[in-house]
């Protein structure tokens, strides 16, 4: 018999149907035994009742059991109707159940276990409920994300995970043995690439892999990350990146509040507050309201402190009804080397930040496109302009005013969902002490 979706049983009561999925709840009541099954497109309840042929091989059916099941589709007595999920109108009488694949768990799905045995157990534990939910709403950023770009005029790219040096003039890069005796990196951002793109495409976007090699074991940190980035020419200044910048938030925030509700609930928070304008504060500004507002010594003030960030977003959704905070007019001194800054604002830099409850998920700016203005501060960071001459030939051969913006998936992810560590809203981690175990050398 064909395959039936779980979620087309609600077309079919009466009728006799095969589904394939797997046992997420098996409950044997002595004479009958009941489950919870689940494929790719929902979940159904189903029983096998004493005079069922299927019942001898129910008894031996365990929770993750792969298996195809084949039914009559009834409708529940009213009392037992359940209108708040998905078919809790029907029931699946279980005629036969065919095992296509056995399973033994470490322990049961869903069982709060701590994040390191989370992490441990990812080929199991990604199937709970709260896992595919935490994924199932990234994959929705993603689509919101490039859809809004496009309708912006960006053209998508794919961007080298394999490059010649480091981006980012100073990063901590993961090099690489490459051939005729040379070496790589993996790539600790697309920025190049991106702005290189603006000659042929003026708009372009790429989602891009990056590495990153600092020693840091932190909540917000990865060694391995996605990268949401794009580029636009001729513009302005930097307000022009984040007004695409927010306008594609807003797109992104609108599109999983109304597809997914259910998941918001679930996961116990709410979709984020989003006002007409994002406030906007110049680091001095944010540090201030800090100051004031908690009764605080600002330790560093050419950069927002973990503590910074956490405050202003709770000043600003307090005071303003906003879940993203904009901070701008950062030391020119504090920004990648590429970063502009008008002779008029010296010594800020044109450059920006996007926090998003009380964590930065993107960074931006507009960027030096004069050839010359470029070279020279290589120079002034103490970088060799002849090893970046791949790069600096898009400036060579005439490069408009543009700027753009990086935002991580994984910290976007965590914090839509109010995710403590961004690990768990990381399908694959990478760390300073993770990586798959036994699949390379120990």
């Amino acid at each position: 018999m064909e395959r039936t979706l779980i979620n087309e049983l609600g077309g079919k009561k009466g009728s006799e149907v095969t589904i394939k999925g797997w046992v997420s709840v098996r409950r044997d009541q002595g004479k009958m035994v009941f489950f919870d099954f689940r494929d790719r497109t929902g979940a159904v309840q189903g029983v096998t009742l004493p005079n069922s042929p299927a019942i001898e091989v129910a008894k031996e059916v365990r929770n993750e059991y792969v298996v195809a099941v084949t039914g009559k589709v009834n409708e529940r007595p009213e009392k037992n109707r359940n209108d708040k999920v998905q078919n809790g109108d029907i029931e699946l009488e279980i005629l036969g159940i065919e095992v296509l694949a056995k399973a033994e768990i470490p322990f049961e799905l869903g069982t709060e276990v701590n994040l390191d045995t989370h992490l441990d157990h990812l080929p199991y534990t990604l199937r709970s409920q709260r896992s595919r939910d935490i994924f199932t709403m990234q994959s929705s950023i993603l689509d919101a994300y490039r859809n809004s770009l496009r309708a912006h005029g960006f053209t998508e790219f794919v961007a080298p995970a394999l490059v010649g040096g480091d981006a980012e003039g100073g990063a901590a890069a993961f090099k690489v043995d490459y051939f005729y005796e040379r070496s790589a990196f993996l790539a600790t951002s697309p920025q190049f690439y991106k702005q290189i793109m603006v000659g042929p495409f003026e708009r372009a976007f790429t989602v891009a892999k990056i590495f990153r090699a600092e020693k840091s074991a932190t909540t917000r940190h990865l060694s391995e990350a996605t990268c949401l980035d794009f580029e636009m020419g001729f513009i302005n200044d930097e307000r022009e990146p984040m007004a695409v910048l927010e306008a594609v938030v807003k797109d992104t925030v609108r599109a999983v509040a109304e597809k997914h509700a259910d998941i918001f609930e679930r996961m116990g928070t709410t979709a984020p507050l989003v006002p007409e304008e994002f406030p906007v504060f110049t680091l001095a500004e944010a540090q201030e309201i800090v100051a004031r507002e908690y009764n605080r010594t600002i330790e560093d003030t050419r950069d927002m402190s973990p503590e910074d960030e956490r405050q202003i977003c709770e000043y600003a959704k307090k005071n303003m009804g906003s879940d993203f905070v904009f901070i701008t007019r950062f030391p020119t001194a504090k920004r990648a080397f590429y970063t502009y800054e008008d002779p008029s604002e010296a010594p800020m830099s044109r450059g920006f930040d996007l926090l998003f409850r009380g964590l930065e998920i993107n960074s931006g700016a507009q960027r030096i496109h004069d050839y010359d203005t470029l070279v020279q501060r290589m120079k002034d960071r103490g970088l060799d302009p002849s090893k970046f001459s791949y790069y600096l030939e898009a400036f060579k051969v005439g490069m408009p005013p543009h700027g753009g913006s990086s935002t991580g998936l994984e910290r976007f992810t965590a914090r839509m969902l109010e995710i403590p560590n961004v690990k768990e809203a990381t399908s694959f981690p990478r760390d300073m002490g993770r990586i798959d175990h036994s699949l390379g050398n120990d």
